[in-house]
């Protein structure tokens, strides 16, 4: 790998991190808007970060880049698919969130990377060294544990899952730019957006007529959608998935703090053996990649020019 190819890699991986610690405290944030109907929320979200991230293409590529993503068929279908999933994914985590099932929520992120390694072997042909096989079959037995233990099938943390890992595997596959893919999909989900806010604000459910505090929130939630999937867009690009799913432990560990201490949900010691067998899988596959990369750098340095 040369110089070039480390530095992307580096950036997409400082990327991935980024973009999954806004998404581990992000239930704070649609916590403040529990006043307003979920799907109000969803509606909105979609909306303002549909205009936000239009206006910086048009800005950035000027007013045909959509067009030249719509001329391509085969894309076009498949970021139709990852706009679709996506606002599934979104319309049913805020819903979750707010009906006090952030706990949940985290053991779907926690399961979804497990889904991407799965995805990365199986489609993809990614390879796992042995070290990164014993830490993924620890997190299997640490969400296995968990599933169990919550007595009955968990489908919101299933449906998250499995929403979010194929979004993912469409964006890895899409050949088109992260910023640029992200206005593509809210470019399709835009008109049915503003078409249901539209009756919802007739009805008095849109969230507009409870102050200016509601409204900014519900402004300010574009920019809050939209810049961590750009993160995610353009690390998945670089990063392999494997790396990347393991790294979405960041997310739902935040997330499942923010449950058990901030919103005070229900959680015992059977529940936090499950957790902390995660905890050591994701420790052992970061020690492991930075045993790797230093020992790779420092082969660099011995070997002549």
């Amino acid at each position: 790998m040369n110089d070039n190819a480390d530095r992307e890699v580096s950036r997409g991986t400082w990327m991935a991190a980024a973009s999954f610690v806004l998404w581990g405290v992000m239930p704070l944030y649609w916590h403040a808007l529990k006043s307003v109907p979920s799907l109000a929320i969803v509606l909105q979200r979609i909306v303002w970060s549909a205009l936000f991230v239009g206006a910086f293409l048009i800005w950035r590529d000027g007013r045909g880049w959509l067009r030249n993503v719509l001329v391509q068929p085969r894309l076009r279908v498949m970021l139709a698919t990852s706009g679709a999933l996506i606002a599934f994914n979104w319309g049913l985590y805020i819903w979750a969130v707010n009906a006090g099932h952030v706990v949940e929520t985290a053991l779907g992120y926690f399961i979804n990377p497990l889904l991407n390694v799965l995805i990365g072997v199986v489609f993809l042909r990614e390879r796992l060294r042995p070290l990164q096989w014993l830490s993924v079959a620890i997190a299997g037995a640490g969400v296995l544990w968990l599933t169990f233990d919550y007595g009955r099938l968990p489908w919101i943390a299933l449906a998250l899952a499995v929403s979010f890992a194929l979004y993912g595997l469409i964006r890895k596959l899409a050949a088109v730019d992260s910023v640029t893919g992200l206005g593509v999909e809210g470019a399709y989900l835009l008109l049915p957006a503003l078409f249901m806010l539209a009756w919802q604000t007739g009805h008095g459910g849109s969230g507009f007529d409870q102050g200016a505090w509601i409204c900014g929130l519900l402004v300010v939630s574009g920019i809050v959608t939209a810049l961590p999937l750009v993160g995610f867009a353009y690390a998945v690009r670089r990063v392999s998935l494997t790396s990347i799913g393991l790294m979405q432990y960041i997310a739902p560990t935040l997330q499942f703090l923010l449950g058990v201490f901030v919103f005070h949900e229900a959680f015992d010691s059977a529940r936090l053996i499950g957790f902390v067998l995660i905890w050591v899988a994701l420790a052992l596959f970061a020690g492991e990649g930075l045993l790797r990369t230093s020992a790779a750098a420092a082969n660099k340095v011995t070997q002549p020019d």
